[in-house]
């Protein structure tokens, strides 16, 4: 095979969790341009309608599916029906998250509980209905959508680093367990990039500046810039790579 025909993703089915917007969104068009099928998830069944529409004027093969990955059975009824009526899934992105920002002394209880349901539960919920799909056909790739809160801290988003920095040990985890069953489970560790999630960080001047003099890339990610990491894992290129974070971050972790 050559080099770049590695990276294709030709006749493979992804699900992609949290893809009407922002990161999600661009990780499938990346992943349906490199000739995957891909299936979009969301609560929101307008917004997933639009995104879907958008990708299909591209002239991608998407599929909507709108199930709450929260839920372990929305999760496993959504899984069961992708597979009986799309096919079998080859790729998995969990990517579904949330953001809640206070200090530690202040923060509300119930948006702890909902911030790890959405952050980590879905994770394991939907990485496992998945994993055991794709158990029995010996092959299957899952990519956690981690980030830079995996490894350090920021004021006023303790719950959001437990959460992430938990996800990237769950993946580590689930590498090891399913590792020897011929899946490979990685994570991508985002920086700071220009999304929804993120608006009032980009049009805070004073923090951008900060930020942009923080990062030795001197500026914000842009989400084309995650496109390439996930062909990458999601692809036979990656083959040997498991259990592993691929910060995408311009550097941010490597600078004190």
């Amino acid at each position: 095979m050559h080099v770049l025909e590695s990276f294709r993703l030709d006749g493979r089915l992804a699900l992609v969790t949290g893809s009407s917007a922002g990161i999600g969104l661009a990780i499938a068009r990346a992943l349906g341009q490199a000739g995957a099928a891909v299936v979009l998830n969301g609560r929101d069944a307008a917004r997933l309608a639009d995104a879907a529409q958008a990708l299909r004027a591209e002239g991608l093969t998407v599929h909507e599916r709108g199930f709450d990955v929260t839920q372990r059975a929305a999760v496993e009824a959504g899984v069961e029906a992708i597979e009986r009526e799309l096919g079998p899934l080859a790729i998995l992105v969990n990517n579904a998250g949330m953001q809640r920002r206070a200090p530690f002394q202040d923060f509300a209880p119930a948006d702890w509980e909902q911030l790890l349901r959405t952050n980590l539960d879905s994770a394991f919920h939907v990485g496992q209905v998945v994993a055991r799909c794709m158990i029995p056909r010996g092959r299957g790739r899952i990519i956690n959508i981690c980030s830079v809160m995996s490894e350090v801290g920021r004021p006023g988003i303790a719950p959001y680093t437990a959460s992430k920095g938990a996800l990237k040990m769950l993946t580590k985890g689930m590498a090891i367990d399913l590792g020897p069953l011929g899946l490979t489970v990685n994570g991508i560790g985002p920086g700071y990039f220009k999304t929804e999630l993120n608006r009032a960080l980009v049009d805070d001047a004073a923090f951008s500046g900060w930020l942009v003099g923080r990062t030795p890339s001197r500026r914000w990610g842009e989400l084309d810039d995650l496109a390439g990491a996930a062909v990458f894992l999601a692809s036979d290129a990656a083959a040997f790579v498991n259990g592993h974070i691929l910060y995408v971050d311009g550097g941010v972790t490597a600078s004190l």
